[in-house]
């Protein structure tokens, strides 16, 4: 299934589903996880990971007319990991809690 726009696609069977740039694995949500909240300009996305300037806007753009949908991904994404720490602590943890 394609979205609006040629640069993001949404298939079952890639990504769990989840709408990412064309032609790679690289997630919407990780775009905006860069962007919006680890402070790296599109350019720096795009070089660093190899993805076309183009689908990174593109991914931003999506954001911005999905945003609640994303947010919602990316709150469940935390959840799940502080869940998944909580019941299975490093090895550091457990023995700092053993001391």
């Amino acid at each position: 299934m394609e979205n609006n726009s040629s640069h993001i696609v949404s298939t079952p069977e890639t990504a769990f589903g989840k709408p990412r740039i064309n032609g790679t694995r690289f997630a919407v949500k990780d775009v905006v996880i860069l962007h919006y909240h680890m402070g790296k300009m599109a350019e720096e996305i795009a070089a660093t990971y190899h993805l076309p300037l183009a689908g990174v806007f593109a991914a931003l753009s999506y954001y911005i007319d999905h945003k609640q949908e994303i947010d919602t991904a990316i709150e469940e994404d935390e959840k799940f990991v502080k869940k998944f720490r909580e019941e299975n602590p490093s090895l550091f943890v457990k023995r700092k809690i053993a001391q």
